[in-house]
């Protein structure tokens, strides 16, 4: 069944949360535990001006709504101060279904945390007149590269399946510590979950879930350039990856170690450098290859 797509406001797409598990008799208790960064005046403000809906039928919900696991709400992202993504993302290819966009380091896909309008999509559905653009996958804010959007709501899903049925070929680049001792091509498997602070992940016991093929482009003095090929596609798999095989990505902040950083410190040598498929509308071969260059 296709989701219901919310309408936008002030040009910005609604966020999603499926109810976990829990003890709360409302959904603005439940909010206000899942984001505790929050103050709770300002969910009663979303929820007294309609910004959290059930997601189903788009009907905005009361404060003392009933809380159901599973239920499925919606609601729109509010910063009192957005950062400034300098950067400017280029786009490689439109068409009546697809667009395709190289993104900046330090730019979002999609709405999350302190960012907005500061967001690709915001910035390429502004740029094009297209409300109804949507990221048939995603990159981290950190990792710069290609990213695939669907442009035309009647030929989204015959693109989804490409992702979901691993019918797309995906190539990262990553400027990384040599790995002298590994016979390349490698294929590393292993089993990655949440791990803590709960945006990191972590590999951990049991059946493998993740699969990465990495080859080495090009054997730096220092780093070497990889080739990575994700099989799957796990949260920052690719990262994980390459810090449990002893190669942290260079100035990766989060992996194997959590250290902070501010806005000045040197960009994730991480790069989403080509995507290819066979296009499931006529057939053809479609090819895309970024324009963007690591540098240590």
């Amino acid at each position: 069944m296709t989701r219901r797509r919310l309408p936008l406001r002030d040009g910005v797409p609604a966020s999603r949360l499926q109810l976990p598990a829990g003890p709360w008799r409302t959904v603005l208790e439940a909010l206000c535990a899942r984001f505790p960064q929050i103050p709770r005046p300002t969910w009663e403000s979303r929820f007294a001006r309609g910004c959290v809906l059930a997601a189903d039928d788009a009907t905005p919900l009361a404060p003392d709504a009933a809380y159901r696991v599973g239920l499925e709400i919606a609601y729109y992202r509010e910063v009192d101060t957005e950062p400034v993504v300098a950067a400017i993302e280029r786009i490689v290819h439109v068409d009546a279904h697809l667009v395709v966009a190289d993104k900046p380091h330090g730019l979002p896909v999609m709405p999350a945390g302190a960012f907005v309008r500061q967001t690709l999509l915001h910035r390429l559905s502004e740029r094009l007149g297209n409300p109804h653009l949507v990221p048939l996958h995603r990159i981290d804010r950190a990792t710069a590269g290609l990213v695939l959007f669907s442009a035309e709501p009647g030929t989204r899903a015959a693109y989804q399946a490409l992702f979901r049925q691993r019918r797309i070929d995906k190539r990262y680049e990553a400027l990384a510590a040599p790995l002298p001792d590994l016979a390349f091509p490698y294929v590393h498997r292993s089993r990655i979950e949440r791990g803590v602070p709960f945006f990191r992940m972590q590999e951990c016991t049991g059946v493998p879930n993740s699969e990465t093929r990495i080859d080495v482009l090009e054997r730096g003095p220092i780093d070497w350039r990889y080739r990575l090929e994700p099989v799957t596609g796990r949260k920052h798999q690719l990262r994980v990856h390459l810090a449990a095989l002893g190669a942290p990505i260079l100035h990766d902040p989060w992996y194997p170690d959590l250290r902070e950083t501010d806005d000045g410190a040197p960009a994730l040598q991480l790069l989403a450098a080509s995507l290819a498929f066979d296009d499931p509308l006529d057939g053809r071969r479609r090819c895309f290859d970024s324009q963007l260059r690591l540098e240590p």
